[in-house]
């Protein structure tokens, strides 16, 4: 797992917890199915299961793959719209290009984010390189769902390019843990993302039997994904392991710890770490949208419909594609399937 690494931890400056600080319990532990996203490739559904209102501000959580691709295999999504939130886009193995239809995009590899705030409205593409298509390889990262509040649903699209060099790396007080701040403040240390709501992002890897003692923001929620490996997490060291998460309870410090012996595919354990300022207001989500009121939601299907969402550049329309009325080259059904959202309106808090 490359993402963005040194060669010696021991340099980097070290996170000291309070060691009078309230570790976080555990709430939940959940396994995140499998699925298919897009035009095929494989995902676990990381938040599948668990209440809209211990996700707030999140949404909805993909990790993509890990799979070795064959020549010919790699796959990514049709153009489709969002609305009312922002994607998070990680990669830690592979290769991702992205293009949308205000000139926001690029390509991402290992330890690369993109970062798109949706807002009024966007069309946009992720697909994998032509070359990597052809020679196949390994891929893998994930996709976040921040929501954003209604005073801002509303904002100008816009787009962030956050490479793995820009990422504020760390180390646990044990030395053991290198610590990748994406966005967000942890012990006052900031991440790149410049964030619309209050969260922070942290990609952890634990060396086998270390400990990462982590300071949280008390008003934040506190997720930890598994992302390969296996451990313990929160103050009674619950088991986790490989596509499980954990909602965290209140406090002051997440703890981490990984087992002795790792699997010798994934030698060491990797987790991703969520948290945010709760928005606390009402949900309404239907596939590629998310608003706060049904009414909402249709008014952007139907806005979708007009063309209002914008259209695709014309560069990017296959010539032998039936465009529908937005003048993208998908069809609205299609839209609907990206990122395995409901099919349903999903009303929450």
């Amino acid at each position: 797992m490359p993402a963005i690494t040194v060669a010696d931890i021991t340099i980097l400056p070290r996170v000291i917890a309070d060691p009078t600080a309230r570790v976080r319990g555990v709430k939940s532990v959940t396994t995140a199915p499998q699925g298919f996203e897009g035009e095929g490739f494989p995902v676990r559904r990381a938040f599948a299961g668990v209440d809209l209102a211990e996700l707030d501000p999140f949404i909805h959580l993909d990790q993509m793959g890990e799979v070795e691709y064959a020549p010919g295999e790699p796959k990514g999504t049709p153009w489709h719209p969002h609305r009312g939130f922002e994607t998070v886009t990680y990669i830690i193995d592979g290769i991702f290009d992205h293009k949308d239809n205000h000139g926001g995009g690029g390509t991402i590899t290992n330890g690369d984010t993109q970062w798109m705030t949706a807002g009024a409205g966007i069309l946009h593409i992720e697909t994998p390189p032509e070359h990597l298509v052809m020679s196949g390889g390994l891929f893998h990262g994930f996709q976040l769902w921040v929501n954003l509040p209604a005073e801002k649903k509303w904002s100008k699209p816009a787009y962030q390019d956050l490479r793995a060099s820009d990422v504020k790396l760390l180390a646990s007080s044990d030395g053991g843990t290198l610590i990748r701040v994406i966005a967000g403040e942890v012990a006052g240390n900031l991440g790149p993302g410049s964030t619309q709501t209050p969260i922070s992002i942290v990609h952890a890897t634990l060396a086998p039997g270390a400990k990462l003692e982590l300071p949280w923001n008390k008003n934040y929620n506190a997720l930890i994904y598994t992302l390969n490996g296996h451990g313990t997490v929160g103050d009674i060291k619950h088991p986790v392991h490989m596509g499980q998460l954990a909602v965290m309870g209140e406090g002051d410090t997440i703890v981490v710890q990984a087992d002795p012996t790792q699997e010798s595919r994934s030698p060491e354990m990797d987790v991703l770490i969520l948290g945010g300022q709760p928005i606390k207001e009402s949900v309404a989500w239907m596939g590629p949208f998310v608003m706060n009121t049904k009414a909402e939601v249709l008014k952007a299907f139907d806005d979708f419909q007009k063309g209002l969402l914008g259209t695709v550049p014309a560069e990017h329309v296959a010539p032998d594609k039936t465009l529908n009325r937005s003048g993208a080259g998908v069809k609205l059904g299609g839209a609907l399937d990206v990122h395995g959202a409901p099919t349903q309106v999903v009303e929450g808090n």
